[in-house]
């Protein structure tokens, strides 16, 4: 529509803008009677004039379908500005219209024989543009005339149609022998014509990614560079990406072909340069290092992409995003132009945040010192994020280039002393890197950092605050008060600083076990018995049976040696960062992401590597595929694609294999249990006093967590830890707590507490049964109202003594899912009658959905991506599950426990998915794909459903399984 409409302004002959404006003033009453009057006229310019009101009156919206059949008729008429307009109206209304539309076939096949090649390109075009299955059929033999056009302008329009007609009907295109023809136009002695027929064939290869539709071999890749040099800037985009998926024979045809592209790089469209160092960024791969032109083409790279960075704001980011990917694969293209990363006064945030990436990724020993007099430089900006990543990057900075430590330590301290409270927080957190980076190496500035302890307010400072003090304690002369201070508003503090406090307090207890027992006790005692963080509860545990059990150990597991962190924590995992590069100048280089983490639709995606790195022989071996036969053929593990979804990650193997055997030897070792060395035995035994002496000192823990350590031992640390069933094992199904459904007081003296399990594929009511009445009760029955999913008793109620006064009674009732059904509100109700001798009762409870997931609900890996793409959109739900502190493995783990299966799993930038299927008792089926990203506890699911009604009451068993 934006080509036509360019076209029209473009015509002359419509007039100027003055004169166009009188087609869109208001009109009469009779509007469409008078237009339809107009168009019938005999004289040519009142029926251009009256074309032109139509168009006017489309453009703003007005439904001027019903002149179709009068618009069609001015289709006869030699005038090329009318035709324009009408093909036009044709194109916008034809779909609306088809059995109408079908009129225009003789003019579209005779205008294709018009002696002016503008109105044989401008038939062509409108064409492909008509998406109406029926009017297709017809217009294959004028496009195949236009194909074999003898005017190169019809030709290159015709090689775009192809392109179009595929999109609408595929098969008539293969069936007609139009590809063929367009393989043929790559050999075309018009630049114009290559480009278009290398864009078509590209855009047609896309949907179809095994087709093989370009055939690149050394013969068209010539002719391909022989029209590069001639084409319009876009014709060269479209042939340098179609170069970029082609791979070269051997190093001297890639050198060929990078010293033909490289002239590309001083072109002035930004879009021809991306895509020229796109193609020398993959073909690079296979010049050998020692080669005289490998240096050359380095030093050529550079001045283009420094240039990019002279453009308007928006380019300039464009360029820094693929810059920063062509940095993290070859940093010696830019290592000498640091200078142009730097920031400028008035560049906007997002250009500064990039360059200081930039600056990072480039910083070496040759120009740190320039770099920490920048970044000094920024920290006093005033603008507070951009003052943040400025003092982080000074911390970088440090780690990355040792002897450039101790400066940056010192310009961090100086930055300390300025007392800005944000830039204060942001310097000891990076002072804590450098310590883990540098131990025992700048830890005399501790003083200073205590100094500024009362103005820390973020949880990452006041975290690393606190590993500060406990890591170097014994350096600390009142580390025990500092910690102490901290102490006082535990249960206000985040979860990442309690977990920090809670393991410094232990570091401090092992180093000054005399003088810091009662701060021990009392943050072990607010970390177990006051918390409902599991992370932060367990973590206490641990704590508490490692020094009442053994001290010794306690300080070899927490006081060890740590290992040093790595330099770049930050960089795009290789596989990716391949992909990414082949997709420079797209959308993807500038997301960070593959294509098909962001594009929707059915079109499959192919995953891109670069050559040097495809013939490395990696094979992506599952843990549990062992050696098995055809393993190392298997294609290198890519990103895998989001555009069929779950394509290339069906392939994997990412679940244990079936056995024969029980599922308990499934799964890691048991031997893993035994993580604190003396077994699951000696932590569940009963001596927790200690034997060493500063087991003594420590004492026997408070009387609160004691009787919860020496509850009956299957209630134990096992419970604690879920070992009960193994590590590593599925868990078993989640099980809700008890809760009351029939008070006492409405049941006549009888209470009824209640929850419902599945064990071994059976639906059970587990019931406890309380007599607060002064009488003897006896000849219990149950009943249940019609249900959603037909849950019913499969026997009687099994009571076989009578209840007694103040006595208790633990009842299992199995149910089965034949009853009768009727919906209801909420979905997961169930109505519930008991009768005993002395009345009958009524009470409504709700049961978990997981207890309907059945033990069959794996979907075979094919069948679960062909059910998500089948599923409408319109029946997919998103739910958030928050505060979930669980590795995305551990989180399958406990799902698959209630028949929640893991098909596949793949991670995308720190982010693990999980795609999952379920399958209710009555044949419904849930797709789910479960979004876990590490260090963050809400969690993200999807849930796709035939049903849609049931995905709320599956997102609430999600959350109560991964939440218990």
């Amino acid at each position: 529509m934006q080509e036509w409409a360019s076209q029209l302004c473009e015509n002359r002959q419509f007039g100027s803008k003055m004169t166009d404006s009188k087609y869109f003033t208001t009109t009469k009453k009779g509007e469409i009677f008078e237009l339809k009057a107009e168009l019938n006229s005999d004289k040519k310019e009142k029926k251009k004039e009256a074309v032109k009101k139509v168009i006017a009156s489309m453009t703003v919206g007005k439904d001027v379908s019903a002149l179709f059949p009068d618009v069609v008729n001015c289709m006869q008429t030699d005038n090329l500005e009318l035709k324009k307009l009408v093909y036009l109206y044709l194109m916008n209304y034809a779909k609306s219209q088809p059995d109408m539309a079908i009129m225009a076939v003789n003019t579209f096949v005779k205008d294709c024989e018009d002696p002016n090649p503008l109105i044989r390109a401008l038939a062509v075009r409108t064409m492909g543009c008509i998406r109406v299955d029926k009017i297709t059929e017809y217009l294959c033999e004028p496009l195949r005339k236009c194909l074999k056009d003898e005017d190169p302008y019809v030709r290159k329009t015709a090689a775009v149609c192809v392109a179009k007609l595929h999109d609408i009907n595929a098969q008539l295109v293969e069936d007609q022998g139009f590809l063929d023809t367009l393989k043929d136009l790559i050999s075309d002695s018009n630049p114009m014509v290559v480009a278009n027929a290398v864009a078509a064939l590209s855009e047609i290869a896309e949907s179809h990614p095994n087709s093989n539709l370009l055939d690149l071999n050394p013969q068209t890749i010539n002719k391909l560079l022989t029209a590069l040099n001639e084409c319009t800037e876009w014709g060269q985009i479209f042939i340098l990406d179609c170069l970029a998926n082609y791979t070269p024979r051997d190093d001297r045809e890639s050198q060929s072909i990078c010293e033909r592209v490289t002239p590309r790089l001083s072109h002035a469209n930004s879009a021809v340069v991306l895509s020229a160092v796109k193609v020398l960024m993959k073909f690079m791969e296979m010049l050998p290092k020692d080669l005289d032109y490998y240096g050359t083409l380095l030093k050529k790279l550079a001045p283009p992409l420094v240039t990019l960075l002279s453009a308007e704001p928006e380019l300039q980011y464009v360029a820094l995003r693929n810059i920063n990917l062509i940095v993290q694969r070859r940093p010696e293209i830019l290592k000498h132009e640091m200078k142009v990363f730097f920031v400028k006064y008035n560049d906007p945030i997002y250009v500064k945040l990039e360059k200081l990436d930039i600056m990072i990724r480039l910083a070496s020993q040759a120009n740190i010192a320039q770099v920490l007099a920048e970044l000094k430089e920024y920290a006093t900006e005033v603008d507070v994020d951009f003052v943040r990543k400025a003092v982080r990057a000074i911390g970088r900075c440090a780690i990355k280039v040792e002897q450039s430590a101790e400066r940056c330590v010192s310009t961090l301290l100086d930055l300390i002393q300025t007392k800005v409270n944000y830039v204060v927080q942001e310097a000891i957190v990076v002072i804590k890197d450098i310590f883990r980076k540098y131990p025992n190496k700048y830890e005399s500035v501790i003083a200073t950092l205590c100094e500024n302890l009362d103005s820390l307010d973020e949880p990452e400072a006041r975290a690393a605050m606190i590993w500060i003090v406990g890591e170097y304690a014994e350096r600390i002369d009142n580390a025990d008060e500092l910690l102490e201070s901290f102490l006082e508003g535990f249960h206000d503090e985040s979860t990442q600083v309690q977990l920090q406090l809670l393991t410094a307090i232990v570091k401090l207890f092992l180093k000054k076990p005399t003088e810091t027992q009662e701060l021990v006790q009392q943050v072990l005692s607010l970390a177990t018995q006051d918390s409902d963080n599991p992370d932060l509860r367990d973590r206490g545990y641990i704590y508490w049976r490692l020094l009442s059990t053994d001290p010794v150990a306690a300080k070899e597991v927490v006081l060890a040696e740590k290992p040093l962190i790595s330099e770049e924590t930050d960089l795009i995992e290789p596989t990716l960062l391949e992909e990414l590069i082949c997709h420079i100048g797209t959308l993807a280089s500038v997301y960070h992401k593959p294509p098909s983490a962001f594009v929707e639709g059915s079109r499959g995606v192919q995953h891109k590597r670069l050559p040097g790195s495809a013939g490395s022989g990696e094979s992506v071996e599952s843990p549990d595929t062992g050696s098995a036969a055809g393993v190392s053929d298997a294609p290198p593990a890519v990103i895998p694609s989001q555009g069929d979804l779950l394509g290339d990650l069906l392939n994997l193997d990412l679940t244990p294999p079936a056995t024969t055997g029980p599922p308990a030897t499934s799964g890691m070792q048991l031997g893993a249990m035994d993580l604190l060395g003396g077994g699951l035995d000696s932590l569940l035994g009963g001596d927790l006093g200690g034997s060493s002496a500063m087991g003594a000192g420590f004492g026997a823990p408070p009387a609160a967590p004691a009787a919860s350590f020496s509850a009956p031992v299957s209630g134990g640390l096992d419970d604690l830890f879920d070992l009960g069933a193994g590590v590593g094992m599925p868990m078993g199904a989640y099980s809700p707590p008890k809760t009351v459904w029939l008070p006492a007081m409405k049941g006549k003296g009888l209470e009824i507490s209640g929850t419902f399990a599945r064990r071994a594929g059976v639906i059970q009511m587990e019931m406890t049964l309380t007599n607060k009445a002064m009488s003897v009760m006896t000849d219990f029955a149950i009943q249940f109202n019609r249900n959603s999913f037909g849950l019913a008793p499969a026997g009687p109620l099994q009571v076989l003594t009578p209840l007694s006064p103040n006595q208790s009674i633990e009842v299992t009732l199995p149910l089965n899912t034949v009853g009768p059904v009727m919906k209801m509100d909420p979905l997961n109700n169930l109505q519930v009658a008991v009768k005993n001798n002395i009345d009958v009762f009524y009470f409504s409870c709700q049961y978990p959905i997981s207890m309907l997931f059945v033990e069959d609900g794996k979907m075979e890996r094919q069948v679960f991506l062909a059910t998500w793409k089948d599923i409408s959109n319109d029946n997919e739900a998103q739910f958030q599950i928050k505060d979930c502190h669980l590795s995305s493995d551990a989180a399958s783990n406990k799902l698959q426990g209630s028949n929640i299966f893991t098909i596949a799993k793949r991670t995308v930038d720190g982010q693990d998915m999980l795609y999952q299927s379920t399958k209710l008792s009555n044949g419904i089926w849930v797709l789910a794909e479960l979004r876990v990203q590490t260090g963050n506890p809400t969690f993200t699911v999807c849930l796709k459903c035939r049903a849609p009604e049931v995905s709320q009451c599956v997102f609430q068993s999600y959350e109560a399984v991964l939440k218990n």
